[in-house]
């Protein structure tokens, strides 16, 4: 069964909040927010976004200027424009394509990294007894630092 997907042409202007549950290919411009959490967004080569975007995955070939968050991927092609901050666990720029904001890379397993950070707790713990310790030893503070 091939999926469905939505165009909205290149005359189309939307301003507002724009939700789906189909793949969309936007050719026109959009203010606001779009919301496609499982599916796939593409904005096409005369597509221009401005908002903030969630989707699964989202394909740029035009130009977006907002965050945008995705649960799969992010692709800016070539030609294609990302001006805000990315999430999501994938992101591909290609060669010619622009981008300016942060990407934030997180995986949706986060336990990993707060366990990680336990252990951490008690190695300071352990270090905290011999900075006290050494300050008496060391005349100047410049000498502990170097």
């Amino acid at each position: 069964m091939e999926k469905d997907i939505v165009n909205i042409g290149k005359s189309v202007v939307i301003k507002g909040e724009l939700n789906g549950s189909e793949d969309l290919t936007i050719e026109g411009h959009v203010e606001g927010t779009i919301q496609l959490k499982e599916h796939v967004l593409t904005i096409g080569p005369n597509g221009r976004i401005k908002a903030q975007v969630f989707a699964k995955s989202v394909i740029v070939l035009g130009e977006v200027t907002g965050n945008v968050t995705a649960s799969d991927k992010v692709d800016i092609r070539d030609n294609g424009s990302v001006d805000g901050d990315i999430v999501s666990p994938r992101v591909a720029i290609a060669e010619g394509a622009h981008f300016r904001g942060s990407v934030d890379m997180q995986r949706k397993a986060g336990g990993a990294p707060q366990q990680a950070a336990k252990p951490a707790q008690p190695q300071a713990a352990a270090a905290a007894p011999q900075q006290p310790a050494a300050q008496p030893a060391a005349g100047a503070p410049q000498r502990v630092g170097a």
